[in-house]
């Protein structure tokens, strides 16, 4: 009977109630609008930054996915969800301890006496309906969940360095474009203070001239303060000194080019590729379990306690099991358990969400990527066109055969349109980072 009994236990205690969970499905289209329905695959490990070319940019990143506080943030929160696991499984249902005592005593004409004593106690749950078990898978989903964010707040950051970096040396090719622009108008204001002294203008076109030069003057100190406030980014971001960073940055160097390709893969790879797809699936998992330690919580507790005192040369044990039925309790519990149950709907519609917020970057990235490298490749040949159209205005202009007004007019669309060359130029190479960001490319790098 007694074989028996225990047979029973055992079998009781290996039951869980509560769901399973099982992965949800979402329907998703076969392709990205405009994709070509190529599988692109594991993408963690690529290190995608390296295809821009530019050497300074990969050192920055390699040094700065070391050392950076966001990343160092989020792997202490792994950490707490790995110490979190711990305290699950057979961590949860053994406790016990140990009391020893050491006690003089007397008075008087008394002998004093020494008197020893252990208490050793200890107790088990018997995890009858599964809830340690539950507890245990939902620590794990949420340590799933941390590992998944830690490679979130990766991809976070390698967005924000390349675009720091991407607009340092946008604003660095202002600054030169800026200065051509300056060049050009003080030959200008040259032509247009000889036609004076020839008396073949007016003091107004002189005074025109040298207002626009000084227009172009008046860039400069804007440009290099939003070259500073850039490199002072980057300096943030890899947690470092401005000053070494900036030294280096002020050497100068090309704009990013944007590189070719941008594959953007199937829609359903993202489910993989994305992490921020898979730490909200891991954490309806984890929403999921809690439902199955809750619900446990409404059944019986059975817990083995025993315990052993030696106090002097008395020993004294004790041994036996406890059993917990909560009665008045259960609308409370009930209620808690409903509120798991929603809190795990919550969970999966709120995956859902993040899927469908992962296809919408994708195709929102790859759309700019197309329409930006068609602005710039629109707007480099306008700056040849104007610039073409500039060098024979100021020709005409000093032989007489324009006005002032057309030569500046000429000016003016010429230094627009190079500036906005460049920053379509800059918005392209950034939207290819974003592409590459927004299917997971780059999530699983670490530091080499």
């Amino acid at each position: 009977m007694k074989r028996a009994s225990i047979a029973l236990l055992l079998l009781v205690s290996g039951c869980m109630v509560g769901p399973d969970y099982e992965e949800p499905n979402i329907a998703l289209t076969t392709r990205f609008v405009g994709g070509d329905a190529s599988i692109v695959g594991p993408v963690g490990k690529k290190e995608w930054w390296r295809d821009y070319r530019d050497p300074y940019l990969s050192e920055l990143v390699d040094r700065g996915l070391e050392q950076n506080l966001d990343v160092a943030a989020a792997l202490e929160v792994i950490r707490e969800a790995e110490a979190n696991v711990r305290t699950t499984g057979l961590a949860a249902a053994v406790d016990g301890g140990a009391d020893l005592s050491f006690i003089r005593s007397g008075g008087g004409e008394t002998r004093p006496v020494n008197t020893r004593t252990a208490d050793l106690s200890g107790s088990f749950i018997v995890d009858l309906f599964g809830g340690i078990r539950r507890g245990r898978q939902s620590a794990e989903a949420s340590l799933g969940a941390a590992q998944a964010d830690l490679e979130t707040t990766r991809l976070a950051w390698l967005a924000e360095i390349i675009a720091a970096y991407s607009d340092a040396r946008f604003y660095q090719e202002a600054l030169a474009l800026t200065r051509l622009t300056i060049s050009d108008r003080v030959e200008t204001v040259k032509i247009t203070r000889e036609q004076y002294a020839a008396g073949a203008t007016t003091e107004y076109d002189v005074a025109e001239a040298e207002a626009l030069l000084a227009q172009a003057r008046a860039q400069i100190p804007e440009y290099e303060a939003l070259f500073n406030a850039n490199v002072f980014a980057i300096a943030t971001l890899m947690n470092e000194s401005a000053a070494p960073i900036l030294a280096k940055m002020r050497r100068g160097s090309p704009m990013l080019k944007t590189p070719g390709g941008g594959n953007s893969g199937l829609p359903a790879e993202l489910l993989h590729n994305r992490p921020d797809v898979r730490s909200a699936e891991r954490t309806f998992a984890a929403a999921v379990y809690s439902v199955g330690v809750a619900e446990a919580d409404l059944y019986p507790a059975l817990t083995l306690d025993g315990s052993l005192t030696f106090e002097g040369g008395t020993n004294t044990w004790s041994f036996g099991p406890s059993l917990t039925i909560p009665v008045l309790n259960q609308p409370a519990l009930r209620a808690t358990r409903d509120a798991a149950a929603s809190e795990a709907r919550q969970a999966e519609i709120a995956w859902r969400q993040v899927v469908m917020d992962a296809v919408e970057d994708v195709q929102v990235a790859q759309s700019n990527l197309q329409q930006y490298r068609r602005r710039t490749d629109a707007l480099r040949m306008t700056v040849r066109s104007y610039e073409r159209a500039l060098s024979l205005a100021r020709n005409n202009y000093a032989a007489g055969a324009i006005t002032l007004i057309d030569l500046l007019d000429t000016d003016r669309s010429t230094a627009t349109a190079r500036i906005s060359a460049a920053s379509a130029a800059n918005s392209a190479a950034q939207e290819w980072a974003t592409l590459q960001i927004a299917v997971g490319a780059g999530a699983a790098v670490v530091a080499p």
